[in-house]
């Protein structure tokens, strides 16, 4: 419990507190108006101080950071393992925790600093105490390093002590908008005495279902993203790529470079136009041989019979003169036909012989280029051979991609069965778990179905569910919906805590409820609440401290004999602008 805090700052309202519970006011200063409010009393400064003196990390953005009050140390005294005990923290040197008090019992024994003369510890030892000697929480030794998602004493300690700047009054098992769900399955577990191993390993399995998924979405981002399937898909092609991968590696096994290789090509390349040319050249003869051919078998000199016929039938008598004549020019005819023919006749072997000539040089060329074919297909360039190179390391550079995403696919398929495989695990080791442990659930409901029902008419109820992801507990009551009622749930659920973990021997000792949790609901309701606050702190054995506006504290709806100023705080906080409020001044 805390039995009071201070500082040394001068201006700052200790306060005093005692068992039980305990209402610390905020009154309105006089002459106030009716809308001015009490924000600045210090009603959650009150909190944030707690948390501050409990191992809260202090930022820039911390009050105990600011310049105001920066250079001043608070205090509180409270009971650690069953002794009461001094501890000291500034914003200055916040981490450090000066200790005044007997420290024999704690997990770790704080330590001397000789310059100044105090006990202290380190920020990071004094959440570990307190971890440990509030909540028994394993210590890590020399070496080891406690599990990941772990109980954090900071978390389990914020539900005993919400904070509304930090969102803790807008669900039962969520004491900050930050807070991650595996934090509240871990806490929540750990508080009501479940096994808290059992979220732990449920998370495990999200983060690698997490980086899986990631991994998969790297994978499709490659350059072969739009090929990457599944497994089978990717060893279908990573065949067909190692096939054409092999198939080039062994040409260029195989591949020699012939010299000259460009010079050849362009050899080859005239022989053959030299033989398409002669072969044009022939054509051109062979079709002149024709024409000499036939011209040659038409070349006939008439017959003078012919002639001397045609006079006669004409009825004409030649004269011997002229026939004689006509005899010479007949020689001189023929003499001109047999001419022609001669002409023609060397014209048809001149042909011949340029066919034979062309023929025989197309052979001798052509076997030159059935030569250079193939010392050509027997090698290759130099140039040739680097881009056969350069295909073949495209060719693995492919396959060998293929195969990283086909080890990636393997291993995301595998993974995914097996995180499958421990999901189903967890969910029975869960239900296991809540079969084994139903005494604690079943002590959780009834407590949370007490307080709500002398709350309400109708009895609120939780449930602690076992799911395939995870353990959850629903708080539940059945009412008009509103902010207050959401309160009162929360109201609830953090007495059933409260309870429980002081029943176990367990908590800080204390619950703290802001006035902000009051907000929206009935009077009556709060009275009843500050009721079953004190009874319950009263019966069990911790401490209950409320933080009210004065004007909000509730002048009925107590039972008879319960007189709430009993318990109010003998220091009341005020909205004065100068000196009313828990630390007497104003802080930027």
């Amino acid at each position: 419990m805390i039995h009071s805090v201070s500082s040394d700052l001068g201006t700052f309202k200790s306060l005093s507190f005692k068992p039980g519970l305990n209402v610390l006011l905020a009154d309105k200063s006089e002459g106030a108006s009716d809308r001015q409010s009490r924000n600045g009393a210090g009603k959650t400064s009150f909190i944030e101080l707690v948390h501050f003196l409990f191992g809260a990390k202090v930022d820039k953005e911390s009050i105990f950071k600011s310049d105001t009050l920066a250079p001043w140390t608070f205090d509180a005294r409270v009971d650690i393992v069953g002794e009461q005990v001094d501890i000291s923290r500034s914003g200055l040197k916040p981490s450090r925790i000066r200790i005044q008090g007997d420290t024999s019992g704690w997990s770790i024994e704080p330590t001397l600093d000789a310059m100044i003369g105090d006990v202290t510890v380190s920020l990071e030892q004094w959440r570990s105490v307190l971890g440990a000697d509030l909540f028994g929480l394993p210590i890590a030794l020399d070496g080891e390093e406690i599990p990941r998602f772990s109980p954090s004493f900071r978390s389990l300690f914020s539900y005993f002590a919400r904070r509304q700047n930090s969102g803790g009054f807008l669900s039962p098992t969520q004491h900050s908008t930050k807070q991650q769900p595996w934090d509240q399955q871990v806490s929540i577990s750990y508080l009501l005495g479940l096994d808290p191993r059992i979220p732990q390993e449920f998370q495990e399995v999200r983060t690698q279902e997490k980086a899986m998924s990631e991994l998969r979405k790297a994978a499709k981002a490659g350059d072969l993203g739009k090929y990457f399937g599944s497994a089978a898909e990717l060893r279908t092609r990573l065949t067909i790529a190692e096939a054409r991968a092999r198939r080039l590696a062994e040409q260029l096994t195989t591949f020699v470079v012939v010299p000259e290789y460009a010079n050849l090509e362009r050899e080859a390349s005239a022989i053959t136009r030299d033989i398409s040319s002669f072969n044009d050249q022939n054509t051109a003869d062979r079709e002149l041989i024709l024409q000499l051919e036939g011209a040659l078998s038409n070349e006939a000199a008439p017959a003078s019979t012919n002639l001397e016929r045609m006079y006669a039938e004409a009825g004409i008598v030649l004269p011997g003169t002229v026939k004689r004549r006509f005899d010479e020019v007949q020689l001189f005819h023929e003499a001109v036909i047999e001419n022609r023919r001669s002409h023609l006749a060397s014209e048809l072997e001149a042909a011949n012989a340029r066919i034979a000539t062309r023929d025989a040089e197309r052979e001798r060329i052509d076997e030159r280029r059935r030569q250079i074919m193939g010392i050509l297909r027997s090698g290759g360039a130099l140039e040739h051979y680097a881009s056969l190179q350069e295909e073949a390391g495209r060719a693995e550079a492919e396959a060998e991609g293929l195969r990283h995403r086909l080890a990636t696919a393997e291993r995301i398929e595998s993974t995914k069965a097996e995180l499958d495989i421990d999901r189903a695990r967890l969910l029975k080791a869960l239900q296991d778990d809540h079969h084994e442990r139903a005494p604690i659930i079943s002590e959780a409901v009834l407590a949370f179905e007490e307080l709500s029902n002398a709350l309400y008419e109708k009895a609120g109820s939780l449930t602690v569910s076992a799911t395939p992801n995870g353990p959850t507990v629903d708080v539940r009551i059945d009412a008009q919906r509103s902010k207050g009622i959401t309160n009162m749930q929360i109201f609830c659920f953090d007495l059933m805590l409260a309870e429980l973990v002081t029943k176990r021997g367990m908590g800080p000792g204390f619950l703290i409820h802001d006035s902000h949790l009051f907000d929206g609901v009935d009077e009556r309701q709060v009275a009843k609440a500050l009721q079953l606050g004190a009874d319950h702190a009263s019966a069990v054995g911790f401490q209950y401290i409320v933080t009210m506006n004065s004007d909000a504290l509730p002048r009925d709806g107590f039972r008879p004999g319960f007189d709430i100023r009993d318990f109010l705080v003998p220091t009341r906080l005020t909205d004065a602008t100068e000196s009313g409020g828990l630390f007497g001044l104003r802080f930027n």
